[in-house]
């Protein structure tokens, strides 16, 4: 037989094979709607039982109706991809079923036999466990690549060759994960389950309890493995989980579009996605301060700055009281008044002091009463006109204010303030750099940078009372005059969580991705969430773009207590060909970057170019329009800080990318424009990296940062560089 005819026989073999699998996979989106419809309902049940006219009826509607609405999100979040593997397995373990289908859901068919197994199920596991050195009774290992409900191609591993059933099992295909890496990437992240591999798949399912650390280079794939993980959490002990939240935190609200279709396409729904600037609800901080001023605000000694403000008079409150009472002129000094100030501060959090408040001043000012009739009429009479004077009233309530973390930061734009509190924890450059960050500001536009201050003193000064406190003498007063605080976790879950939380609660399982860039203070912002959860910490030492490696650890450490530790490595880079990692492995030894090198499996035999141009605006749209025709998917071009705009401004300006790099937002855009740090996590079909030593020199960490950016294309990379 000629080689044509091998190619039509084995082109036969696959369009036979994909339609069998479609008559299956059309069974199961039969059933999935069918699943719906009872769904539905069953929501429509519930609704009727709150007509019942008692109370039981309520509480039925609301559990009906409850677990209708998550069924229903479950199987709409399904309907991409729902089928995606089958095992052929020994009879010992299928016991004559026939093959077992892995899915995104686990789903029954009307007579409860399991038509598709929820890969998260221990029943799923040997799909991503079994190798050819250790088949574990599978057979033939088929993946199914499809377009919504349409198969549109099945790729095959024949794991036990001698088996007697193998001749009779069509393998198809070039194998599965090297299949899926030959895709182009688009804007989104993609579940990749169909192709997690074994040291992948380990790392996935470890021990539920403590924290879970996934190490590798880049490319290994640790991202997507902490998001299945996440996902495989839930599954396993889904009370626990989604109860207490799942919080995922990325670097950056890019990386968190670019991963947010990820775990609702795996069936969670139940997980608060944040990226740095984001973790503090009610403040969002979407810019970058620069290098300098970041390292600074990322420092731990932050922390202290920080308290000491926390702990100063409010700016404009009054610095003295003074009242004729009967015989007695009775005055609170600024001496005085910082005494009761420090006084308050040493029995708890400011903001929780405030029922004490009016009781304190009270008690200072009864002890200055000498006069006959004011001690003969005595200190309760003293209370109840000392309450009724509107002047002592207005005084207390400016005096010691509720106070917001934003109140606080805004009073350090005063820099004789911000030099009273930073002396001796920062040098006087140090603090003419934050001085100049906050000074030209105004109050909402905070960089990602100081969300973690925020959080810090946030922390520090505590929730004010969400309601008057029986002792308080102001308590009459708090409605009209004080604004009604909540927790922060409080108002993160008020908008999908119908729970009560304290400040001290936190989520049943944090999730940090590229860990190695958390500052100090970062650390101890995310660590606040995370006190009682179990964690999962991804990153990679070499890519860090925090210049105090050791100072991070020790907050970390700090974040993490001393909670059981498993830890994982992962070892081969799925995402660049080998022509392109090993440029920036290259790239790495050069500079002398301690990098963790893994092993590249895909060879595209088309190595990164490095251009020198005379004229960057031409050699940049060389290089984009030879890139937008080579490739199909993304393509990014990597920019300094300072040449964002510029650059941006090029592009828009060229007709024939205009349509590209414009689209409903990032993840509609097949042409972006970042800095190196919005690289973070993301990878593209193509990179040009625009003048790529000025990237290396803008911080402490640009080697580390160009790096990051050398490793983030698939297929094709160019550097130009005037």
């Amino acid at each position: 037989m000629n080689d044509l005819s091998v190619d039509v026989a084995r082109d036969d073999v696959a369009l036979q094979e994909i339609a069998s699998e479609q008559e299956f996979v059309d069974r199961v989106y039969r059933q999935l709607e069918l699943s719906t419809q009872q769904a539905q309902a069953l929501a429509k049940e519930g609704y009727g039982r709150g007509s019942l006219g008692h109370e039981g009826g309520l509480v039925e509607r609301d559990a009906m109706v409850f677990q209708a609405a998550k069924r229903i999100a479950t199987l709409n979040a399904a309907h991409e991809g729902l089928v995606f593997g089958r095992l052929d397995l020994d009879d010992s373990i299928s016991q004559g079923d026939g093959p077992r289908y892995v899915g995104r859901i686990g789903l029954r068919d009307e007579n409860r036999d399991s038509m598709l197994v929820d890969w998260r199920a221990p029943a799923a596991a040997v799909f991503y466990q079994a190798t050819a050195a250790d088949p574990q009774g599978v057979v033939r290992r088929r993946v199914l690549r499809c377009a919504g409900a349409r198969v549109t191609a099945v790729e095959d591993d024949l794991l036990d060759p001698d088996h007697p059933a193998a001749d009779a099992l069509p393998v198809v295909g070039e194998g599965a994960l090297m299949a899926q890496l030959s895709r182009a990437r688009d804007r989104t992240m993609h579940s990749i389950v169909a192709t997690i591999q074994a040291e992948q798949d380990l790392a996935i399912r470890a021990p539920s309890k403590g924290v879970v650390t996934i190490t590798g280079g880049p490319g290994t794939g640790k991202t997507v493995v902490a998001l299945h993980r996440a996902a495989y959490l839930l599954y396993s002990d889904r009370r626990r989980y989604e109860t207490g939240g799942v919080l995922v935190v990325g670097p950056s609200g890019v990386f968190m579009r670019y991963i947010e279709r990820v775990l609702p396409s795996l069936g969670e729904t139940a997980v608060a996605l944040r990226s740095l600037g984001e973790v503090v609800d009610g403040v969002k901080g979407t810019r970058h301060d620069a290098p300098a001023v970041a390292d600074v605000k990322g420092a731990a000694r932050m922390a202290e700055l920080m308290r000491r403000a926390a702990r100063q008079a409010v700016p404009g409150a009054p610095r003295e009281f003074r009242v004729f009472y009967r015989d007695d002129t009775l005055v609170l000094s600024g001496r005085d008044l910082n005494r009761l100030r420090r006084q308050l501060l040493s029995q708890g959090k400011r903001n929780r002091q405030i029922p004490r408040v009016a009781a304190t001043l009270l008690d200072a000012l009864w002890r200055q009463v000498r006069g006959e009739r004011g001690r003969e009429r005595g200190k309760e009479e003293f209370v109840d006109t000392m309450l009724g004077d509107s002047a002592f009233v207005e005084f207390a309530l400016s005096w010691w204010p509720a106070l917001d973390a934003t109140d606080v930061l805004g009073w350090l734009r005063d820099p004789e303030l911000l030099g009273r509190v930073g002396e001796g924890v920062l040098s006087h450059d140090e603090l003419a750099l934050l001085s100049k960050s906050w000074k030209d500001r105004d109050g909402g536009d905070w960089s990602v940078e100081d969300v973690a201050l925020l959080d810090e003193v946030r922390y520090l000064l505590g929730d004010a009372p969400e309601h008057p406190h029986e002792d308080d003498p102001l308590a009459h007063l708090v409605d009209e005059n004080m604004p009604e605080l909540t927790t922060i976790t409080d108002r993160e879950f008020s908008r999908g969580r119908a729970m009560t939380r304290t400040e001290d609660d936190g989520y049943a399982h944090v999730l940090v991705d590229e860990a190695q860039d958390l500052t100090p203070m970062q650390w101890r912002m995310v660590g606040r969430r995370g006190r009682a959860a179990t964690w999962t910490i991804v990153g990679d030492p070499a890519q860090s773009s925090w210049p105090v490696p050791a100072e991070a650890a020790a907050a970390r450490e700090e974040a993490l207590g001393d909670k059981a530790r498993h830890d994982f490595h992962l070892s081969t880079n799925y995402r660049n060909s080998k022509e392109i990692y090993d440029f920036a492995a290259a790239y790495a030894g050069r500079v002398g970057l301690d990098a963790d090198l893994p092993n590249a499996v895909r060879s595209t035999g088309i190595a990164p170019e490095e251009r020198r141009v005379d004229d960057l605006h031409g050699g940049v749209r060389a290089a984009v329009t030879e890139l937008a025709g080579g490739v199909e998917g993304t393509i990014a071009v990597v920019v300094p800080v300072d040449r964002r705009a510029e650059v941006t401004g090029w592009l828009e300006s060229w007709p024939e990318f205009a349509g590209a790099i414009r689209g409903e937002g990032r993840n509609d855009a097949r042409i972006v424009v970042l800095t190196g740090l919005d690289t973070k996590g993301l990878e593209f079909d193509g990179i040009v990296v625009v003048q790529p030593d000025e990237i290396e020199r803008e911080s402490a960490t640009g080697r580390s940062t160009l790096y990051v950016v050398l490793t983030r294309a698939t297929q094709r990379m160019v550097t130009v560089s005037a």
